[in-house]
């Protein structure tokens, strides 16, 4: 099975990346880092440069782990993004790091992290940084 991580380079993220590495190596699974910029943003300081990824490829090596970076583009809807990973590779867990909002942040901007959680069709870890 694999493990789909959602990261981007903030400390949120690099706590889903631990978590997401240290799942799989306790479950001898296949992880995906997943780094998705927005289509047609002009520039995105989240998206992870090739530098950076193998950074992370790296990291996983280090920890035992076989891991792979993609970086699908995605439009509004970073939740379809995922579905269409676990529907591709059959993962069976999704982790993602979760940062403090205010119930009228999260009412007003909606939060992709929340629809994430809340519709995958398999299990979501979330860590705090």
């Amino acid at each position: 099975m694999t493990i789909l991580v959602g990261y981007l380079p903030t400390p949120e993220g690099e706590a889903a990346v631990e978590a997401g590495l240290r799942e799989g190596a306790l479950r001898g699974e296949r992880v995906i880092i997943v780094n998705s910029p927005r289509r047609g943003a002009p520039v995105d300081q989240r998206r992870v440069d090739d530098a950076a990824g193998a950074a992370l490829l790296d990291r996983a090596r280090a920890a035992g782990v076989d891991a792979e970076l993609r970086r699908p583009l995605h439009d509004d809807d970073l939740y379809e993004t995922f579905e269409a990973l676990i529907e591709e590779t059959g993962a069976g867990l999704i982790v993602i790091g979760l940062r403090h909002r205010s119930l009228v942040g999260k009412f007003v901007l909606g939060s992709q992290a929340q629809r994430i959680l809340m519709e995958a069709a398999v299990p979501v870890l979330t860590v705090k940084a």
